[in-house]
């Protein structure tokens, strides 16, 4: 198997994309995936693939806004399991590219509910499961758009700075653990949130999420000693 034989991994926005590769890829090491997204037939899709490669997952049909559900969630997997090895939070929204006063109250808050808040709700559910594991590793998936801010992106820019923030600061406070928790930028990506912020851009010129997927998982090795950093896909890294 990999190095990542007999954990528990969970995975947001598993049902296709980033997600999709990535919790195939973290079966390809030995994890057994808890695949949590709001589309049925696309987690269906994924626990098929995994188990075409002997792999083993649980599917969660959840929608991140439901914080509720989100709690029963981590208490599901106290029962099963006792604790959570890895944590890839991964499902995000990109929302409306558009002047900043021209964005509705909810379109706002929907962006924020899933980007930042759901993020917390994980956080808060799942940290004593984290630190129960002998190596928990968390990685939340970032954008350059949160540094570049770039004018008609403040919203989804917003959001992820505030994703970088809140991850830098729990990293900080989980320090004295062995849990270390970091952000990994994808870089453009052929995804459809990609294709909806870029629809002129040529698809076959970026590269796709199993070109990506490999770099993310490797965040949920037990060999990550790095806490509160930014990976990026090109291979850079730097603190938050």
């Amino acid at each position: 198997m990999g190095e990542l034989d007999g954990k528990v991994v969970l995975v947001t926005g598993a049902s296709r994309g980033i997600g999709y590769a990535a919790g195939i890829e973290a079966a390809k090491r030995g994890a057994h995936v808890i695949a949590v997204a709001r589309t049925t037939s696309g987690l269906e899709e994924l626990d098929d693939a995994i188990q075409d490669l002997g792999g083993s997952s649980t599917l969660v049909p959840l929608d991140l806004r439901d914080g509720d559900a989100i709690d029963r969630l981590g208490a599901a997997i106290f029962e099963r399991w006792g604790h959570l090895d890895g944590l890839i939070g991964n499902a995000g929204q990109l929302g409306v590219l558009s002047p900043l006063p021209h964005v509705k109250p909810d379109d706002f808050d929907k962006v924020f509910a899933v980007n930042v808040t759901a993020n917390y709700r994980l956080l808060r559910s799942l940290d004593v499961l984290l630190r129960q594991a002998d190596a928990g590793r968390a990685v939340f998936v970032t954008s350059g758009a949160s540094r570049s801010a770039k004018p008609f992106w403040g919203l989804y820019a917003a959001s992820k700075a505030a994703l970088d923030a809140m991850v830098k600061a729990y990293s900080g406070e989980v320090g004295h653990s062995p849990l270390k928790v970091n952000v990994f930028n994808p870089g453009p990506v052929r995804t459809a949130m990609r294709a909806k912020a870029m629809p002129g851009e040529d698809p076959n010129t970026l590269p796709t999420p199993e070109d990506i997927a490999p770099k993310l998982v490797d965040l949920l090795s037990p060999a990550v000693t790095q806490t509160g950093w930014l990976f990026d896909a090109d291979g850079s890294s730097e603190e938050i």
